[in-house]
């Protein structure tokens, strides 16, 4: 409405990434993001966005991306790039990457610790245009306004577990069970990491 931000959260989001510092610029990800779980905090606003105004979940019920790193700028910060397809339309776009940390935390169950799983943490963002993708309801306001900007600021924030961790302390058949899937491909040296 020309005056403020709307935020919108997937909250069923998964993917594989390939990091290893010692070849970062060698590094890929990808992942899958239900559509249909989008939430913005008002539902009448969350079901229009499902709709084939905007994100036609009916028929493209997942947005998908892969990437690569392409340069290290710092000693944490990347900018990479990923191919997104949303509505089946897919366009390479910029972001920039920064690595957050890596910890390494225990995995419970019930009582019983089963093992330490190393985790790893990354934010990146980037700016797309919405029509690029065929999503370009509009509708006008008094004055000359509309409803809905044309350019969308994208953040992703990324948790990922080492696959090695997951299948040695049995939290990948935790995880299975929710619907995750954490299949992954060859081991790097530094090991593959999941969410």
């Amino acid at each position: 409405m020309m005056v403020t931000w709307v935020r919108g959260f997937f909250k069923d989001v998964h993917g594989h990434l390939d990091f290893d510092w010692d070849s970062c610029l060698e590094a890929t990800f990808s992942g899958r993001i239900d559509a249909t779980k989008l939430w913005t905090g008002e539902p009448n606003r969350d079901e229009h966005l499902r709709s084939s105004d905007f994100f036609d979940v009916e028929n493209h019920p997942e947005i998908a991306f892969e990437g690569r790193f392409l340069e290290r700028v710092g000693a944490t910060a990347f900018k990479v790039e990923a191919d997104l397809t949303i509505r089946g339309t897919t366009k390479t776009v910029p972001l920039d990457a920064v690595h957050l940390g890596e910890w390494e935390t225990p995995f419970w169950v019930g009582d019983e610790n089963r093992g330490s799983m190393r985790r790893i943490g990354f934010e990146a963002s980037g700016r797309i245009n919405r029509h690029d993708f065929g999503v370009s309801w509009q509708d006008e306001i008094a004055g000359g306004g509309v409803v809905a900007g044309n350019e969308i600021d994208l953040t992703l924030d990324v948790e990922a577990i080492r696959l090695e961790d997951l299948e040695a302390t049995g939290a990948i058949e935790y995880y299975r069970e929710f619907g995750i899937d954490l299949v992954g491909t060859q081991t790097s040296a530094a090991g593959q990491i999941s969410r």
